[in-house]
């Protein structure tokens, strides 16, 4: 997606030459243009999949999720990195490790919102190792719903998560695939 390239280009700081802080526009401070545009092109992908909902990680994922829901006109449930009073006694649980922020949490899904008729869209802001999109295809298949197809916002292709959705065979589709990140400035794949 060339206006998200654009943006990372422009505005996105490499530290440490792996990690891309991106919080000018998707994870900090959100554009909703920009925002508009990623869901766009998430629906355009999946219109024909036939999604009955989208399931995100809180919180980045939620604005390019919500974006998408809209569009398709499809509820979206985010899984919470906290247990809350509100979710009751049913609900799915998986663990996943933050990679930027170095730390290990169980996330929650309410097991009121969604079920075994579903069709799911997963939604991510990056994709690096991969344990947030496998922590919510773990949720998805405690519910015994279907994964339809999986969207990423950034994926960072130099790093293993992709590597390991490819084994199981989803639609997966990626708004902006990173090859390198180093001190001169990002390297996009091209498709």
């Amino acid at each position: 997606m060339e206006l998200l390239e654009q943006r990372i280009r422009e505005e996105g700081i490499i530290i440490d030459g792996h990690v891309l802080k991106v919080d000018r526009f998707l994870n900090h401070q959100i554009d909703p243009v920009l925002m508009d545009a990623i869901g766009e092109a998430f629906t355009e992908r999946f219109k024909e999949a036939g999604i009955t909902k989208i399931v995100t990680l809180e919180s980045s994922g939620i604005a390019p999720a919500v974006m998408t829901g809209l569009k398709l006109g499809v509820p979206v449930i985010f899984a919470r990195k906290k247990p809350s009073l509100t979710l009751g006694k049913g609900s799915y649980t998986a663990v996943v490790h933050s990679y930027t922020k170095e730390e290990t949490n169980k996330i929650y899904l309410s097991a009121d919102f969604i079920n075994a008729d579903d069709r799911i869209l997963i939604i991510d802001d990056f994709l690096a190792k991969g344990e947030a999109v496998m922590g919510l295809i773990d949720l998805v298949k405690q519910a015994d719903a279907t994964i339809s197809g999986i969207g990423i916002v950034i994926e960072k292709s130099f790093q293993d998560g992709r590597k390991r959705l490819d084994q199981l065979d989803y639609p997966i589709y990626s708004l902006a695939r990173i090859a390198s990140l180093s001190e001169t400035g990002v390297e996009f794949l091209q498709e």
